[in-house]
């Protein structure tokens, strides 16, 4: 693969799924990933939760999405199970924990959406709010949220002070990991983004920009920094 289409890795899950005459268990991803990634001039790889991801093994990839999805089981963080917390999804937190330390090992480019900015805050030792208000209106209803972005930012330079985003979740991030720096918030003080210190490029939001296939500015931010990792692997 060249340059000009760089790989980028999507974690995938695990779900019951019916197709054509079957009705099995299946890896499965919202296309919106794959056509946001496609669109903003990458090729997509999709990595499901099975088999053993490390440095080595992802070494093919020049960017890595972790998508958006279940609850990560609190035991990750130290906490005891909530009453609103899904039940855990324990193969996929091994997988993308698993994923996000092997890509923080290669400084490949990292982008964390919804569940994805809280799998890159837990694996780098944060914790989360099990349970919160106002961003989840009903199940597969986005809330519509206007977020302030921080100055001096990558999140900044790729979309400005303010910018209006899709929300649907019930958790947040609440003691943000050492070297993330909080980039935004929505009016209600909620964390939503992050971006790691240092990093060739590691930003996580907690909203859903694949929701918006005409405004890719995030997801081509991904790709250019992936081209950019794959030139230098060259």
């Amino acid at each position: 693969m060249s340059a000009s289409e760089p790989l980028v890795g999507i974690s995938t899950y695990l779900e019951r799924t019916r197709f054509g005459h079957w009705d099995v268990e299946a890896a499965v991803l919202y296309r919106g990933y794959l056509d946001c990634v496609v669109r903003a001039g990458g090729t997509p790889v999709m990595l499901p939760p099975v088999g053993t991801w490390n440095a080595e093994n992802i070494a093919f990839l020049d960017g890595l999405v972790i998508a958006g999805g279940a609850d990560i089981d609190p035991a990750a963080y130290g906490a005891e199970k909530h009453e609103r917390t899904g039940e855990p999804r324990r193969d996929r937190d091994d997988s993308e924990f698993a994923l996000v330390d092997a890509a923080l090992k290669l400084d490949l480019p990292v982008f964390g959406v919804c569940r994805g900015m809280q799998v890159l805050n837990v694996t780098l030792g944060g914790t989360l709010h099990q349970h919160i208000e106002g961003h989840n209106p009903a199940p597969g209803v986005f809330e519509h949220t206007d977020v302030e972005v921080s100055a001096d930012t990558r999140l900044h330079s790729i979309l400005g002070d303010r910018t209006n985003v899709q929300c649907h979740h019930h958790q947040s991030l609440d003691r943000v990991a050492d070297g993330l720096r909080v980039t935004a918030k929505a009016p209600d003080g909620t964390v939503e983004a992050v971006e790691l210190d240092g990093a060739r490029f590691v930003v996580g939001v907690q909203s859903h920009p694949e929701q918006d296939i005409e405004d890719l500015r995030l997801f081509e931010a991904l790709v250019e920094a992936a081209r950019e990792f794959a030139r230098s692997k060259a």
